[in-house]
């Protein structure tokens, strides 16, 4: 029984055993940086695209959980892909959702299992299949965050840091559901409502 199959049964359990509403979250990571984000451009027949590139090697990582059912989400940044890292967005993730046992969608990235993690007792982690990303609808909305940010040149991290976060603010829950509200998900949660 894969993955898609088992997830309404999964989620039907935890609701029978938890004191306060369950919520199905996906989550994932991307990194942004100062090398330019290209994408595919038309031109005429034999016209090359021109793009201002100046390679630069400073980023910064996105954590991000979303809501496929209702688009809501959360973000935070780092500096680093990390379990310490992960265990600030699980922190500061389970402070933004209080009233909720709140299970999180994600891959099988080793700083997502490390010993050391502390999982909040409002968290439950439910892990992918390995090399599964098409499970993932936060991929969906990482690709669209980078389409927005394509072709941009900039000079700073912080400038790019900064059209990131007007970029994110920007989605509003519809469109992140439109983005994110893969069909197996949204029939899975369909368990917790009834």
């Amino acid at each position: 029984m894969d993955f898609q199959e088992r997830l309404p049964e999964c989620l039907a359990n935890l609701k029978a055993g938890a004191d306060r509403p369950v919520r199905l979250f996906c989550q994932d990571e991307c990194r942004i940086g100062l090398m330019p984000i290209t994408r595919r451009r038309i031109t005429l027949p034999g016209v090359k695209p021109i793009q201002t590139a100046k390679p630069g090697y400073e980023y910064f990582y996105l954590y991000g959980a979303v809501e496929p059912e209702t688009g809501q989400r959360f973000f935070t940044e780092h500096e680093r892909l990390n379990s310490n890292c992960f265990q600030v967005f699980l922190n500061r993730f389970t402070e933004a959702f209080p009233q909720s046992h709140n299970v999180l969608v994600l891959d099988n990235g080793q700083f997502h299992k490390a010993k050391k993690l502390s999982i909040p007792k409002n968290v439950e982690l439910m892990f992918l299949p390995s090399y599964s990303p098409e499970l993932n609808p936060v991929e969906r909305l990482w690709q669209d965050l980078k389409d927005q940010l394509a072709f941009d040149f900039y000079k700073h991290l912080s400038d790019l840091r900064q059209e990131t976060r007007l970029v994110l603010r920007s989605y509003t829950n519809e469109v992140v559901r439109s983005l994110t509200g893969y069909e197996y998900l949204v029939e899975a949660t369909s368990v917790l409502s009834s």
